[in-house]
């Protein structure tokens, strides 16, 4: 009687936990039943909003759903960030970010989420950026503007979109690795900088090739040297920084999507393994590669690595250099 008893009671366990179960697994494989938010923590117009745009439609084809582009900028990317990090975590709001992701941290005493909060999914492209001077400039290599830096310290000035971008950074990164001495001049966006640049009131700067090679095409602004290993097949003259002055330089504005902490692990699979397939689709690749930046569509593991390494390398710059928010 004991014995049955046992097999009775443990077969309603089973049961039970079987019941449960059903309703994750199913909503797991009926998943998306609505659409997707993907938000993008940046104005409208930007590089990664554009790219956002591209993804959007492709993946919500592939799913059969709409996905729909939300922007939320403001705190270089934090308030977007933050909303997504508070939302349910069921695949329904992504987040796609950028490199201010792994540099706000070093910048803001306190942000609106924790790194926990946020979940890696993919990393979806890098863009290197370019060393850029006007028409009229005199250098006509990066070892030239080397060279007068090194000749007349604190004589030579570079322009960014501000202390918490890549191309803030990225010339930070060049002026520790080599010792320099350099002003930057800060602007409020990268827009203003590239202008003042091609008119010869700032000596340099580090740009996407997206927003510069249009310029450097008609001649009125110089690519120096690129931040990526490789030269890039949008530039192929343009030699890289590692190959002319800094071994082993490597700087990129990257792209990267994440879900909140605690989202289906089958249901971010979906998301994760569509997304790289839509990476991986000819027309995706070429209108990524045609505006100078390289589609990825990694692993979460391989993802997180990639992050982690982000995180050291701007966190060391920022600390060396002493810079803080504009």
């Amino acid at each position: 009687m004991i014995r049955r008893f046992k097999h009775i009671f443990a077969a309603c366990l089973f049961a039970a936990a079987a019941a449960s179960a059903a309703p994750a697994a199913s909503a797991s494989a009926a998943f998306p039943e609505r659409p997707i938010t993907l938000v993008v923590p940046y104005a409208p117009g930007g590089s990664a909003d554009a790219l956002a745009r591209v993804l959007a439609v492709r993946i919500g084809a592939r799913l059969g759903t709409s996905v729909i582009v939300d922007n939320k900028p403001g705190a270089s990317g934090t308030i977007g960030a933050g909303f997504v990090a508070k939302a349910t975590p069921d695949g329904y709001t992504v987040l796609y970010d950028a490199t201010p992701y792994s540099i706000n941290p070093h910048l803001f005493p306190r942000l609106p989420y924790t790194a926990k909060a946020l979940q890696p999914l993919t990393l979806v492209s890098l863009a290197p950026n370019i060393v850029i001077v006007g028409e009229a400039s005199p250098f006509r290599t990066i070892k030239d503007l080397v060279d007068k830096a090194k000749a007349q310290p604190g004589k030579l000035n570079f322009a960014s979109g501000g202390s918490g971008t890549v191309q803030r950074l990225a010339a930070e990164l060049l002026r520790q690795r080599l010792g320099l001495e350099m002003v930057h001049v800060g602007y409020k966006s990268g827009g203003p900088a590239i202008v003042d640049v091609m008119g010869g009131q700032v000596d340099f700067m580090f740009s996407t090739i997206a927003a510069s090679s249009p310029l450097v095409a008609s001649g009125k602004l110089r690519a120096l040297a690129i931040s990526s290993p490789k030269r890039s097949a949008r530039l192929p003259d343009v030699p890289t920084v590692g190959e002319t002055v800094v071994p082993g330089y490597e700087a990129y504005e990257w792209n990267g999507i994440f879900v909140p902490a605690g989202t289906p692990p089958a249901v971010a699979e979906k998301l994760q393994q569509t997304i790289v397939d839509v990476l991986g689709e000819d027309d995706t690749r070429k209108r990524f590669v045609d505006v100078g930046v390289q589609p990825v569509g990694s692993t979460p593991a391989e993802f997180t690595v990639f992050l982690k390494k982000e995180d050291e390398k701007w966190a060391e710059v920022i600390r060396k250099g002493h810079i803080k928010l504009d």
